[in-house]
């Protein structure tokens, strides 16, 4: 099995990296800056360059290749409110690019790395938790950038799927765990451990090992169903209660 891994030299993109090769399976990794490998040095990835946006080297990188795991997708970080529909433009543009390349060059099976966010709240009535049938409700949080952006790619992903790409769709909770080389939760568990976090704000969060969402995208690549999508989810916590855990964790009183 030939696998190609966009965000390779990333965090949830890495483990995925690792799980693969823990299966046997052959791995290319894409990367935009050609000396970036993450925290993946000294494994056999094949690293091929290239960018999102550019159809032409996607379509290099994904020749010959089975399985497309997307965990590179864009990330909009802050911003105002104004500039919603703009990011929200750039995403789909770039999710659009990437199913393209994938039609054009006849992988078999897309696995997309999508966000909890995209999860909405149960119909009036429903006295139950959400789950994957509920779906965000584009504009219900307008001035997030993130929220839109999310929930706008995975749209155009499950509307690929529609329309015959075989595609899944993942949606991981907070994701903490080895290889956050570029610090995407894990700052917030340094600052624990350094006695940082004088407070936090009342709340619930779910979460997870980075090494569960790999392998996890290793069983959808195997026996998800196409056009669902699913939630990867572990430990339930209040915010005070994770931050308590991580502080006992770090030896921090």
């Amino acid at each position: 099995m030939k696998v190609h891994i966009l965000g390779a030299t990333g965090f949830i993109g890495g483990n995925i990296a690792r799980a693969a090769l823990e299966n046997g399976w052959h791995v290319r990794g894409f990367r935009r800056d050609p000396d970036s490998v993450g925290d993946l040095g000294g494994l056999d990835i094949e690293w091929v360059n290239g960018d999102l946006n550019d159809p032409d080297s996607l379509r290099s990188a994904m020749k010959n290749v089975d399985i497309v795991f997307h965990a590179a997708a864009f990330y909009p970080n802050g911003g105002r409110p104004n500039e919603v529909p703009s990011q929200v433009k750039t995403a789909e543009k770039e999710i659009s690019t990437v199913i393209e390349a994938i039609q054009d060059s006849q992988v078999r099976r897309l696995i997309y790395t999508s966000s909890l966010t995209t999860i909405g709240q149960p119909p009036p009535g429903e006295l139950r938790l959400a789950d994957e049938r509920d779906i965000y409700i584009p504009g219900t949080l307008a001035k997030s950038g993130y929220y839109e952006s999310k929930i706008a790619m995975e749209k155009k992903v499950i509307t690929a799927a529609k329309g015959g790409m075989d595609a899944v769709v993942l949606c991981p909770t907070a994701v903490f765990g080895p290889g956050d080389v570029h610090l995407t939760l894990s700052s917030m568990l340094i600052a624990v451990a350094r006695g940082k976090v004088p407070a936090w704000l009342p709340g619930d969060i779910n979460v997870i090992d980075v090494r569960e969402v790999g392998a996890a995208h290793i069983a959808a690549a195997i026996n998800g169903r196409k056009g669902e999508r699913y939630i990867l989810g572990d430990h339930n916590f209040t915010i005070r209660g994770a931050l308590e855990e991580a502080a006992r964790t770090a030896g921090v009183n």
